[in-house]
């Protein structure tokens, strides 16, 4: 079952400049992949540093809370873009974003989200029965090609 649309104002590329799967085997590999691809787009030292980190956390969140594998995809249209995908049981996205204040530590984790929100120049999320959809932009001082 496909996902529906995550906001017809978002960014999309014709043609991912990474698209590829991943399990908790596949973490550093892909991180490498990412940063690599990112690093050719302009982004600088910290804006980097904050880019990996908060795809990494997506990555984490598949493997810890959506069924152990996804899907990934950087794309490039005015702004970097990563879309992560999985097909775990979804969740109720309201308890998570917006958030604008830090969520207490817990057991089943919870500050995942906003740690990206605080990396990411957006954060769109949509979540269901048949999985989640996450997009999120490189928050930049400049701009793409």
């Amino acid at each position: 079952m496909a996902h529906p649309p995550l906001d017809r104002h978002a960014p999309t590329a014709r043609k991912p400049l990474l698209s590829t799967s991943f399990t908790l085997a596949d973490l550093n590999r892909v991180r490498r992949e990412v940063q690599a691809v990112s690093g050719r787009c302009g982004l600088d030292h910290d804006e980097m540093d904050n880019w990996v980190t908060a795809v990494n956390e997506l990555m984490i969140n598949v493997i810890r809370h959506g069924g152990g594998r996804g899907g990934l995809r950087l794309l490039l249209d005015g702004q970097l873009t990563c879309e992560v995908t999985d097909h775990g049981p979804g969740f109720d996205t309201a308890h998570y974003v917006p958030r604008t204040e830090r969520p207490a530590l817990s057991e089943n984790g919870g500050m995942g989200l906003w740690v990206v929100g605080q990396m990411a120049d957006y954060l769109l999320v949509v979540s269901g029965p048949a999985g989640t959809t996450i997009r999120i932009a490189a928050r930049t001082r400049g701009t793409f090609a």
